[in-house]
């Protein structure tokens, strides 16, 4: 049964451009290798950490969004461990989060057609509109003392 889930991944700031490139693009074939579909890969670009992280303040972001069985996985998971230019990383299985939404979602349609409509105003004959809009008269003024 395949699953879906995010993994996000820190690398070392001091990482040269191609060299983060060829590592990521290493990390997608293995990734493939074993069996995992990448749906999306974004790199998010060089962010500051909340907290050092192996002494370094900033980091390379980059997010796979995968689908595979869990030993596929943790394979990948594997080889982000033992990577020395990987300082950070985590993976989340996102099926579970997307069938709560969508069980949400169908429950609330359901009960939106469950509601009966909202009663609308009675329509105004033609005389009771024109009653409605003309201005009250003032009512006379009281004699000064």
């Amino acid at each position: 049964m395949n699953r879906t889930y995010e993994v996000m991944f820190i690398l070392r700031p001091d990482l040269a451009d191609d060299e983060s490139d060829k590592l990521v693009a290493g990390l997608e074939t293995a990734a493939s290798s074993t069996g995992i579909q990448m749906r999306k890969v974004d790199r998010l670009g060089r962010r500051r950490l909340a907290y050092r992280v192996r002494g370094f303040r900033e980091g390379n972001y980059v997010l796979f969004d995968l689908e595979g069985g869990a030993e596929a996985i943790h394979e990948l998971q594997r080889r982000l461990r033992i990577s020395e230019p990987v300082i950070k990383y985590l993976a989340v299985r996102t099926d579970e989060n997307e069938k709560r939404l969508e069980k949400a979602r169908r429950h609330r349609e359901a009960r939106l057609k469950r509601r009966p409509a909202a009663p609308s105003a009675p329509a105004l004959s033609p005389e009771a509109e024109m009653a409605a809009s003309e201005p009250e008269a003032e009512p006379p003024a009281a004699p000064a003392v």
